[in-house]
């Protein structure tokens, strides 16, 4: 078996366009496997994996213990909101105590950027980031970027818009990175108020008409408003929003092309996202979904092989 260059996935920027190559191949026969009668396969049978969560998470959550369990791993799952977190104990103790329980493998989601990394400098397991705060969620980039390639053959030469709140977006940075070692160009759209000022320093085209970029690119990734990290008002209303940056299927006949739509999900729907484009044939967002599970289960699977 290949081997991935590292032996955690804390995010993209640490992974190079072999390792994604491989997590890709190996998520082609992982989906094959899900689409079985037996939807399960016994390659982590003797391996142990904690769902470490911070912070509120539902597809993501799911995802993972899916792909765990599909794996054939034993799953413990923590939650901090009912855990010894709440009473003051610290990041390195709560895991060092789940980790007594010979725990092999942690996945975490964290509000801290760099809690995975830090993590990973203390403790022997293998880690993997569920989220960071608003750095990143390699997980989510990598199973966008295949599903790109499931859709249009190959991620090379495409012309891929992320429209919507950049700025507190973890999605966002991984897939740009994700994006650029595929080959592909990115091109980012929003309010100037949810873009952030080092974002053209990463080699992508800023737009801030969300026609023209709709316009430009053969795929649209649009991304949730992210009220839950904005502690000011970052634009006038949410209604505001979506007259000016909301993609409606009266934009999209505007085209003169027809082009691939994606959500990392949840939508908010009727603000960056309409119901007749998010169900539309345009749409590729419930792939994304089950491209996940796969996603996910190879990760675990490659990870599981450097220990």
């Amino acid at each position: 078996m290949q081997q991935l260059s590292t032996r955690h996935l804390l995010g993209i920027k640490n992974l190079n366009q072999e390792d994604i190559q491989l997590i890709f191949e190996t998520a082609d026969s992982f989906k094959e496997v899900l689409n079985r009668p037996i939807k399960k396969v016994p390659s982590l049978r003797d391996i142990t994996i904690a769902n470490v969560f911070f912070e509120n998470s539902t597809r993501t959550k799911l995802s993972f213990e899916l792909a765990e369990k599909r794996l054939s791993a034993d799953v413990v799952n923590f939650a901090s909101g009912s855990s010894s977190v709440k009473k003051g104990e610290t990041l390195i103790d709560t895991v060092n105590n789940i980790l007594a329980m010979k725990v092999d493998m942690v996945v975490m989601r964290h509000s801290s950027p760099g809690a995975p990394h830090f993590l990973s400098r203390h403790i022997r397991a293998n880690i993997v980031n569920a989220g960071d705060g608003t750095h990143e969620h390699p997980t989510q980039a990598l199973l966008d970027a295949f599903s790109i390639r499931e859709k249009l053959g190959e991620v090379a030469g495409k012309k891929v818009a992320i429209i919507g709140d950049i700025l507190h977006s973890r999605v966002a940075l991984s897939n740009i990175f994700c994006l650029q070692k595929l080959g592909a160009e990115v091109m980012v759209c929003g309010p100037a108020t949810l873009l952030p000022k080092y974002i053209r320093d990463l080699g992508v085209q800023v737009e801030q008409e969300v026609f023209k970029a709709l316009q430009w690119c053969d795929v649209a990734n649009v991304l949730r408003i992210q009220l839950e990290r904005q502690q000011i008002k970052y634009f006038p209303s949410l209604r505001e929003y979506s007259l000016y940056y909301g993609v409606n299927k009266k934009l999209l006949n505007r085209l003169d092309k027809e082009i691939v739509i994606m959500h990392p999900g949840p939508i908010n729907r009727g603000v960056e996202l309409n119901s007749d484009v998010a169900d539309s044939d345009h749409s590729i967002i419930l792939q994304q979904v089950e491209n996940g599970v796969a996603i996910r289960m190879a990760v675990l699977y490659l990870l599981a092989g450097l220990k």
